[in-house]
């Protein structure tokens, strides 16, 4: 704090902050901004797979209620599409419900933008197999960028 001395001769002191308070502070809160940006990083990232987690789920049971009505789930070639269009790709559905099989009007992809892949049959013998590449769009990889598929899923 300044000490400035009026017109008597008696000091006062003035309200304010040095420039070197200002920078101390400053630092202060970038540090502080950082640690709590990194911890909130994280947690959006494993939002991430959560939400693909979950979406997967949704497109799984969108599936099954797709071969119940049908008498069989979408062809490979047909893919994830025939769950939100009538396809015209044999084997056509007869009925197909006009808002399709899930509350959206087109797939949804995934938290990392990239389409989900959509295998019949699946990698591991299941009739079908829904797959998101992660946050790297590649096969293989770890943490986030780790494929999520329908046979893991619980």
């Amino acid at each position: 704090m300044m000490k400035i001395r009026n017109r008597s001769g008696r000091s006062q002191s003035r309200g304010g902050f040095t420039f070197l308070e200002l920078l101390v502070s400053i630092t202060i809160i970038a540090i502080l901004s950082g640690v709590v940006g990194l911890g909130v990083y994280r947690y959006i990232k494993e939002a991430r797979v959560t939400t693909a987690k979950q979406q997967i789920q949704i497109l799984k049971s969108a599936i099954v209620g797709y071969a119940a009505e049908q008498g069989n789930i979408p062809k490979q070639e047909q893919g994830l599409d025939a769950l939100v269009h009538k396809t015209s790709v044999p084997p056509v559905p007869e009925k197909f419900p006009e808002g399709g099989y899930l509350d959206s009007p087109r797939v949804p992809r995934d938290p990392w933008k990239h389409d989900y892949i959509y295998l019949a049959p699946g990698h591991n013998n299941e009739p079908f197999e829904i797959i998101s590449y992660g946050a790297d769009g590649e096969p293989g990889g770890a943490g986030d960028a780790a494929d999520i598929s329908s046979s893991n899923l619980q």
